[in-house]
């Protein structure tokens, strides 16, 4: 479902991915470049007191470094304007087809379901969206090219990479799979409290006129609390 959704709508901004994509991995590989140059720099420069070259191989890192943020600024931009305009025509179309329910379907689901379908959920979409063009397109390019630079720099001393890589490997998944059924509790809550927001905003007269403001503050449904919940259990492990 989720594959569908993005290749469907993703589809009108396929030259903003291929931009960003192509400006993160030049940002990446000039990342990668400049530990290659500043060694340069150290050996061939500062060791042996060679001005030129120090010269030289700093305007070299300056010019490395700007196309590096230029590239950075540049991915940036295009992702966030491929995850907002993703996130606008998948807004456009779930509203436009909750438009179309019957009473019986409406009443099925629940306004408050509706709200969340069409408001979080969305968000949370376009959100993976946004994180896949500015975050996760780098990842693979810096592992392998972190790999290649170690192994070219230093090949004996690469093989602590078959120690730290599954290292990581096996920290994330473990926090991963910890997080997940957080995060699935919370997105289930986010229904109670639309539902409650929705009975204070109707029902707010009511309140007012028998003065139950206090117990409304202070005697909310369990929903509205509970949310406040899985901000801390990634950190300290409990749920």
């Amino acid at each position: 479902m989720l594959l569908t959704l993005l290749r469907h709508y993703a589809r009108p901004y396929r030259w903003l991915v291929a931009a960003v994509m192509t400006l993160q991995m030049i940002s990446t590989l000039a990342s990668l470049y400049l530990p290659t140059v500043n060694a340069t720099l150290i050996d061939d420069g500062v060791a042996r007191g060679d001005t030129a070259t120090i010269v030289r191989l700093g305007g070299l890192m300056l010019a490395v470094t700007g196309l590096q943020v230029l590239c950075s600024v540049g991915a940036v931009y295009f992702g966030s304007r491929t995850g907002m305009g993703f996130g606008r025509d998948l807004r456009a179309a779930m509203f436009g087809h909750v438009l179309t329910f019957s009473e019986h379907e409406t009443a099925r689901f629940g306004a408050p379901t509706l709200l969340t379908r069409t408001t979080n959920d969305v968000r949370q979409v376009q959100l993976l969206v946004q994180l896949t063009c500015t975050v996760l397109v780098t990842a693979p390019i810096m592992c392998i090219g972190g790999i290649v630079m170690a192994v070219h720099q230093d090949a004996g001393l690469s093989w602590l990479l078959l120690v730290s890589v599954p290292v990581l490997g096996l920290a994330n998944y473990g926090i991963i799979s910890r997080m997940l059924p957080i995060f699935r509790s919370m997105q289930k809550l986010i229904d109670g409290v639309n539902r409650v927001m929705r009975d204070q905003l109707s029902g707010v007269r009511v309140v007012r006129a028998f003065t139950r403001e206090q117990f409304e503050r202070t005697g909310s449904p369990k929903p509205t609390w509970r949310c406040r919940i899985p901000r801390w259990p990634p950190v300290i492990g409990r749920r």
